[in-house]
């Protein structure tokens, strides 16, 4: 069965930087595409970042320059580095194997003006 952990969250101010990881159990999802998904209060769940196997990656407009998603095949586990925190930013942050339809359990960025 697939498990997908997140950790790196918290509380961090305006301007500011976080590392999200993601580590996975269960399925070697090395050649697969692996995402970050956010839901912000309110909101409806938004793709923010995702990774091929070879490597190619897809930012959200709101994160481009400022967001980094990355993936250790022998770790099994994804990052997304986040440089420049805005209070938009703000919200529960979830990775996601898309394929199997696979989420974490989510951890939450809160980032203060």
């Amino acid at each position: 069965q697939v498990h997908l952990v997140e950790s790196g969250g918290g509380l961090v101010q305006t301007g500011g930087s976080l590392r999200l990881s993601c580590a996975a159990s269960g399925y070697k999802f090395s050649g697969k595409i692996m995402a970050w998904y956010r839901q912000a209060p309110g909101k409806q769940r938004e793709l923010v970042a995702n990774i091929t196997r070879s490597g190619t990656t897809n930012y959200a407009d709101s994160v481009k320059g400022r967001f980094t998603i990355s993936r250790d095949g022998i770790k099994n586990t994804a990052y997304l580095q986040m440089n420049s925190l805005k209070p938009e930013d703000t919200g529960v942050y979830y990775c996601a194997l898309p394929h199997i339809d696979a989420w974490g359990q989510g951890t939450q960025v809160t980032v203060s003006s």
